[in-house]
């Protein structure tokens, strides 16, 4: 599992694009407490808004890690930036990174990173073997979220839910599952990279025995209606062996992202299957709201939409980012007492 070392300097290379920038504004937005700057070449024209340091003044002030901010298409590390990232290996930051080319494909990054005792940690893979899930029953509780499809906020709903029963003084830890996730928790495991027949055992380490009433809140990947990423979608919830999950969905979508010959189940069918799968660890798992990514509605068509599943499905209906998912966190909250 990886660890990494807080707080952050952003690395935004020379980025021109916002989107490309999607981990620095992540890490932003939901870990700014371990955001102590940002760093990036002179062409870069996107800003997180934090304040510019270089490595060096970073360091000064207690930074622990350089962090890749950029998701670039392909997941190429450019060389452009290689320079930037021996500056900080030289002022004695960790490099973490969520790109497909591993840093230490780089021989200059490996030999200055033994040179200067620090630590290249390529969060989208992991050299730590897993063992295969044993489905042993672990003390502690255990929510999920799961969605519809691929890319609708498995990951903010994962956040907001955590931060919502902290808020009601729930003991409760955000388990990362993908490299965002990771950066932002400080830990976790990239389950999309984990050998198939593993999944299942990572999902166990990372969510081992724990206090009677602590929640283990998992962020999910995939969608068990994705025809190329239902079987991580299947490991990862058997192995956390959920004892809730929250359902993600965007109504705007009618087919699978890129795969229009797969459409977009129903709500009800969706949570029967999940309820289903859920059951080959855990006979009680159950569904406790639906978490909706409603950026394509106006704040009426929100409300009516949310008013209308609600009562439609029985749940809780909510959007991380529209006024939140605190009413899903009571429910589970309730029904755990129950």
């Amino acid at each position: 599992m990886h660890q990494l070392k807080k707080p952050y300097l952003l690395y935004l290379g020379d980025a021109q694009d916002p989107v490309n920038a999607k981990t620095a504004f992540g890490l932003r937005d939901w870990c700014r407490s371990d955001v102590l700057g940002e760093w990036s070449l002179p062409t870069a024209m996107v800003s997180v808004g934090v304040p510019r340091l270089s490595p060096s003044a970073a360091a000064a002030q207690g930074a622990g890690s350089l962090v890749i901010g950029i998701a670039s298409v392909g997941g190429a590390l450019p060389m452009q930036w290689l320079s930037d990232i021996e500056a900080a290996i030289h002022a004695g930051l960790d490099i973490v990174s969520g790109m497909h080319t591993r840093l230490t494909s780089f021989p200059s990054l490996v030999r200055a990173a033994q040179q200067y005792d620090v630590q290249l940690v390529d969060v989208r893979h992991s050299d730590i073997p897993f063992a295969c899930a044993t489905g042993r029953k672990r003390t502690g509780k255990r929510v999920a979220t799961v969605g519809t499809d691929c890319a609708l906020g498995k990951k903010y709903t994962a956040l907001a839910l955590t931060r919502a029963l902290r808020a009601h003084g729930a003991n409760a830890t955000f388990r990362a599952t993908g490299q965002t996730g990771i950066m932002i928790a400080g830990e976790g495991i990239a389950i999309d990279a984990v050998v198939a027949d593993f999944v299942a055992g990572a999902a166990e380490q990372l969510t081992p025995d724990n206090a009677p009433d602590h929640w283990d809140v998992i962020e999910g990947q995939g969608s068990l209606f994705h025809p190329a990423y239902a079987g991580v979608t299947l490991g990862l919830l058997h192995g956390s062996q959920a004892d809730a999950f929250v359902l993600c969905h965007d109504p705007s979508r009618k087919f699978i992202d890129g795969f229009p010959d797969f459409p977009i189940p129903d709500l009800p069918d969706a949570i029967r299957q999940y309820v289903q799968a859920g059951r080959v660890t855990n006979s009680a798992i159950r569904c406790v709201g639906l978490s909706v990514n409603s950026s394509s509605m106006t704040d009426a068509e929100w409300h009516r939409y949310a008013q209308q599943v609600s009562r439609e499905l029985g749940l809780s209906v909510g959007d991380p980012l529209r006024g939140g998912i605190n009413e899903i966190a009571q429910a589970l909250l309730a029904t755990s007492t129950t």
